[in-house]
């Protein structure tokens, strides 16, 4: 029997440096970073931040949660 809600959801991490300010992109290869990955929805109901690479920004940053 399949259940309503499933507890793990699949969701979208975005680049939050990138999509501030397009200046620090590099011209070379413009783009936003994105990663996807999933979460419990019972133990993080609010947005999810990581702090992953970005090869726009060549560095660490915080990637933060978006809309599908």
């Amino acid at each position: 029997m399949a259940k309503g809600k499933d507890v793990r959801i699949t969701v979208i991490l975005e680049c939050t440096a990138c999509v501030r300010n397009g200046v620090n992109v590099n011209k070379a290869s413009t783009g936003i970073s994105r990663y996807i990955t999933q979460k419990n929805r019972h133990n993080t109901p609010n947005r999810l931040e990581l702090r992953k690479f970005c090869p726009y920004c060549y560095k660490h940053t915080i990637h933060g949660e978006i809309k599908k």
